[in-house]
This record gives structure tokens, C-alpha cells and sequence, in this order.
């Protein structure tokens, strides 16, 4: 059963960056035994991670992950080249351990949570997985709005939750992955609305579609925005309209961990997209996001454009999961050891330049 929840915490006032801290940590990277500017954008990295967390000497050794899964009404339309029942058969795989994500964990030593908001096939019988009930996937929104209000809002909760729980386990940075079959199409729908562009800019391959999927694909998306164009009012209502259950909780994770302070490394497109959502509900959230990776899918850079950000890695990567990002963590950490760990000029008696 849904419990009710309102939507009034998003009016809450966003954490402010310290530019104070920046300023410190740029003087130290000046200290430091290199030349100035050598380490490019590790030190851009630093230095920024200073003034988002309140200190001259950032840390992210304590990552938390939290995967958003739910199913989407359009993948009726087959506009992805897997099944529906893929989603419920990930999240299976991540309760056991196999997915890419579970792996990256590991090797980072990163806390993972895997949420099911709501999948088509039952998995509520699963270990290690936290389920919110919202439904069996979102409604085709080619015919309806994708989620009613009630099912918005828990969504959004569920993200704020998970930032909460990241918090209360003291955690330094938040990723956010998500999973269900047909969420690029939703996701480009919802891209479309709020940067005013025409499907055919946007729409990408997905899970590995041809030619003629990604066709049939602009066509599905074209209908979906010639239903629900002309009753949109508001960043949430083209959530509400044409987003996911999993993109309407990462939407509410950004909102809320902007909110925290808790400094944010955003994945790929999908996941853009949902920073992008966030930053329309509540301006400034995109201070605390750090984006990790350049995405394959065709739609990603005209969406990190619109947020002015510059991705740290490109790997033709369009997995999903939070894979990238946890991929670019390491060199999130490798810019705090340089910054914090490495020897001053004075310290180590070397001659700096004239």
C-alpha cells in the first residue's frame, strides 16, 4: 500500500558550497611539488570537492551507491531491444551479486542498495533488496500520464530516503544507477520537454537498437509529446507525464542531497537526465554534482550542455547502473590523495619556479 507523502520538502533551502574551502585547496595545489596546473583536472577535482564539503583536504573513501529499478508502460510499444521482464531479471542479478555494479562495489569498497519501485514480473521474494510497491511499472504514456501524484511523490521519497540513509552511515558521496527496460525512451521524452527539442535530437539506441528501432522509437516519443505537451506546467508535471518511477527517484535523491550538502557523481544519460529534472524543480542543485562520464547514447551531450557540464571520462560507455560513475569514483579519489598526500615544496626542500 502507498502511504501518503507531500511533496512540501522540496521547498526546502539547498546546502551552499564553501568557495572559502576552494580557496584554500587551489592555494595548496599551488604548494604542492609540480608544476602549477600539471595534474589538469584532478586538480579541478580537489578543488572543487573542498568547497563541497567544507574542507581544505576532501575525502571519498566512504561511497554510497543505490540503484533505482522500476518498469516503464511504454516498453509495450517494443521500443528496446530486450524484454520487459529483463528488469525484474537485473534485479535478481544484482541481489546476487552479478551485475557490473555489484563488481565495481567491490573493487571500491563502496556500500550498494539495490530498490525496486516497481517491476512488471514479482521480485518481492528477493534478499538484499529494499521495495517500495508503487505498481508493476509506470502506465504506456502514450495513452496516460506515466505515474498518478501519489505514485510522483513516493518516488521522489524513495530518493530522498536513500540520500538519508547515506548520510546517517556517514557517507561522502552519493551515486545514484538505475535500471528498467524502456527508461531511455522515457528519459528522452522527458529531455525533450525540458530543453523544448524534437525527439529526433535526442533519441539514441538504448539497449542496442538499429536503424529502424531507433525510427520507430522518435515515432513512439513524438506521440507520447503530442498527447502531454500542451498540459505541461511544471518540471514535475513532465516527470509526472512521461518520466519513470526510477528517474522520479533519482530526480528526488539530487533535490534532496543538494539539500544535505552531499556532493553527487552523476552516471550517464539517463541519470543526467534526472539531474537535469532536479535542477529544473530546484535551481542550484547541479552545484553538488560532479558528472562522471560522456554516455554512447546519442542524446547524452545535448543534455550535459544544458547543464554547462563537462564530463571527467568517455569510455563509449551506455551501460546504465551507475557504471560509469562508479568507474570515474577512483579518480575522484586518486585527485584527493594527489591533493592531500603529496609534499609541499617547503616540506620536501625543493626549489619552486621563479
Amino acid at each position: 500500500m502507498i502511504k501518503p507523502i507531500t511533496l512540501g520538502w522540496l521547498d526546502a533551502p539547498l546546502a551552499v558550497p564553501n568557495p572559502e574551502m576552494g580557496r584554500l585547496a587551489q592555494m595548496r595545489q599551488t604548494q604542492l611539488t609540480k608544476p602549477p596546473g600539471s595534474l589538469g583536472r584532478l586538480e579541478e577535482i580537489a578543488i572543487q570537492l573542498a568547497t563541497l564539503q567544507n574542507t581544505p583536504r576532501p575525502c571519498v573513501e566512504q561511497a554510497h551507491i543505490a540503484i533505482f529499478a522500476g518498469d516503464h508502460g511504454v516498453a509495450a510499444e517494443n521500443v528496446s531491444a530486450f524484454p520487459q521482464s529483463v528488469t525484474s531479471e537485473m534485479i535478481r542479478n544484482f541481489a546476487r551479486g552479478g551485475g557490473a555494479i555489484n563488481v565495481l562495489a567491490r573493487a571500491l569498497d563502496a556500500s550498494l542498495e539495490i530498490i525496486n519501485l516497481g517491476a512488471a514480473h514479482d521480485t518481492q521474494s528477493l534478499p538484499n533488496v529494499r521495495h517500495y510497491h508503487l505498481g508493476p511499472g509506470t502506465a504506456n504514456f502514450i495513452h496516460e500520464p506515466a505515474m498518478t501524484w501519489e505514485q510522483l511523490n513516493q518516488a521522489l521519497y524513495a530518493g530522498y530516503e536513500a540520500i538519508e540513509r547515506a548520510r546517517q552511515n556517514n557517507k561522502q558521496l552519493f551515486i545514484g544507477g538505475e535500471m528498467g527496460i524502456g527508461n531511455t525512451t522515457s528519459a528522452t521524452a522527458l529531455a525533450c520537454i525540458l530543453l523544448n527539442e524534437q525527439p529526433h535530437f535526442l533519441t539514441g539506441a538504448g539497449t542496442g537498437l538499429d536503424h529502424q528501432g531507433i525510427t520507430h522509437k522518435i515515432n513512439v516519443i513524438s506521440r507520447a509529446l503530442s498527447l502531454h505537451r500542451a498540459y505541461i506546467k511544471s518540471p514535475l508535471d513532465a516527470l509526472r507525464r512521461v518520466g519513470g518511477f526510477e528517474i522520479a527517484a533519482l530526480t528526488g535523491a539530487y533535490i534532496c542531497g543538494a539539500q544535505s550538502g552531499l556532493p553527487m557523481l552523476i552516471d550517464g544519460f539517463i541519470s543526467t537526465v534526472a539531474a537535469l529534472t532536479a535542477e529544473h524543480i530546484s535551481l542550484g542543485c547541479k552545484d553538488w554534482f560532479i558528472y562522471s562520464h560522456r554516455s554512447a547514447e546519442l542524446g547524452h551531450g545535448m543534455v550535459l550542455k544544458a547543464l554547462n557540464a563537462e564530463p571527467l571520462i568517455a569510455l563509449d560507455m551506455r551501460l546504465g547502473e551507475g557504471s560509469g560513475a562508479a568507474i570515474a569514483l577512483s579518480l575522484l579519489r586518486m585527485a584527493c590523495q594527489l591533493h592531500n598526500e603529496m609534499a609541499t615544496f617547503s616540506e620536501a626542500q625543493v626549489a619552486q619556479k621563479n
